[in-house]
């Protein structure tokens, strides 16, 4: 089986070339023509948004295949069907049969080279939902779009969420650079859901969809309400039962009806990542294909379970209540500090607040620190088991423009961390462990939590 370490680490004098990908899809029987996809591109919310309208299609009753990367906990997450991990067997048949493929290639020199983690998972992925005929599947692009591994389907439909830096030693310097690579999945003649965004990525996807003679669909976020208290966030239910847990909640007009959108994936910026997997789910109904309502988008919005963003972990007795939440990048981190002080508006009024952090080195390090660390009374640095990860040392480092005011500790690993997390919050205080996915799901594995 793989390791879990991160793709990119793999082949690191390789170009990706989608040629490539096409060579191991042709040998294995082009599986990625046989089920309608579509497609979602983006630097924050592609999994968000994939989650929700895989949900969304789910409760459609269509069978429906989710593709995500990377994964929390186990490698199987990142390949599902009507909500179920693949099986370790049918994850292992799949790897044999695709890597015998590969191995026959690469002696015939019809590649050049062993394809990457990421190409060999996403063939597996397609080869899986080949074989187990999906109605639809949701596919979210591993990096960029243009030269990204799924690239290579024909969706019904594109998305693109919300872009801003990160990767850019892959993707280019700039948001127009990053943006032209996840305009790459724009198909001519296509659709296109997307929304307003930087002006820069504006113009770059605008003139990518007038390119290829595409029809953009205007995915238009929700406003909540300026008066205080009015349309945030609602108790748990019978269909979320977790003490602690918080849901978006508003109406909303949808296929000519209005619903009520309650949704578990809190934070103003879900509302993005909501409106675009809800623009997604009516414009497939438009096409006349799929029989998706209105009542079937509020039951999929409600059941959807994208574990480790903004996800809350009760206080016990013995415990304090946890938030994980992934932030990776300064989006990321802007979105986490936003969203804490909207759910959390006691934080800095004698109500600690200690974080647990650790990332990849090829991160944006400073910055992500200079957003999160001031907010925290404590801050423990640690690393998840990945060859990527910062050592607490390289982001001591990064943060040392804001280490001055903040307490800050080291811890050799999670378990460590936490441990020390514990110690240093109050009863009534919050510990919040965020970063890397790889240390929120390391958090979870400690803490128990279920995927």
């Amino acid at each position: 089986m793989y390791a879990l370490g991160h793709e990119l680490a793999q082949t690191p004098s390789h170009k990706f070339d989608l040629a490539h990908m096409r060579v191991l899809l042709a040998a294995l029987g082009n599986p990625e023509n046989r089920f309608p996809a579509v497609l979602i591109a983006g630097t924050n919310g592609k999994g968000s948004t994939a989650a929700t309208l895989a949900s969304i299609l789910q409760a459609s009753r269509l069978k429906t295949g989710l593709y995500t990367s990377p994964h929390l906990v186990r490698i199987n997450e990142r390949i599902r069907l009507n909500g179920d991990p693949i099986g370790d067997d049918d994850f292992a048949v799949l790897h044999d049969v695709v890597d015998r493929t590969v191995e026959r290639l690469v002696s015939e020199g019809d590649l050049p080279w062993h394809p990457s983690f990421f190409e060999m998972l996403t063939a597996m992925a397609f080869e899986y939902f080949a074989r187990n005929r999906p109605d639809i599947v949701v596919l979210e692009v591993g990096m960029g779009g243009r030269l990204d591994a799924t690239n290579v389907v024909e969706p019904r439909l594109s998305i693109i969420t919300d872009i801003s830096l990160d990767h850019q030693k892959y993707l280019g310097e700039t948001i127009s650079e990053i943006a032209r690579e996840k305009a790459g999945i724009i198909r001519p003649n296509g659709i296109v859901v997307t929304l307003q965004q930087l002006p820069e990525a504006n113009d770059v996807i605008g003139n990518a969809i007038l390119d290829a003679g595409a029809r953009v669909v205007n995915a238009v976020p929700y406003v909540p309400p300026i008066s205080p208290g009015s349309g945030d966030y609602i108790e748990a239910n019978a269909e979320n039962p977790e003490p602690g847990s918080r849901r978006m909640h508003y109406p909303l007009q949808v296929l000519d009806r209005e619903i009520v959108v309650e949704s578990p994936l809190v934070g103003r910026h879900q509302l993005r990542n909501l409106a675009l997997a809800i623009a997604a789910a009516a414009e497939l109904h438009n096409q006349g294909i799929f029989q998706i309502t209105p009542d079937s988008i509020a039951q999929g919005i409600r059941q959807t379970r994208w574990p480790g963003r903004f996800q809350v972990v009760p206080a016990t007795n013995s415990n304090p209540e946890y938030v994980l939440d992934v932030a990776h990048n300064p989006a990321g981190a802007w979105a986490l500090r936003s969203t804490l002080s909207s759910a959390y508006p006691t934080l800095g009024n004698g109500r600690d607040l200690t974080m647990v952090f650790g990332v990849m080195r090829d991160k944006a390090m400073q910055e992500i620190t200079e957003i999160l660390f001031p907010i925290a009374g404590h801050v423990i640095l640690t690393h998840a088991n990945n060859p990527r990860s910062a050592s607490t040392a390289e982001i001591r480092q990064a943060a040392q423009r804001v280490a001055a005011g903040v307490n800050i500790q080291d811890a050799e690993d999670l378990e460590s961390a936490l441990a020390h997390a514990r110690k240093a919050t109050g009863s009534g205080g919050l510990i919040v462990v965020t970063g890397s996915i790889y240390v929120v799901g390391e958090a979870m594995r400690v803490l128990g939590v279920r995927i």
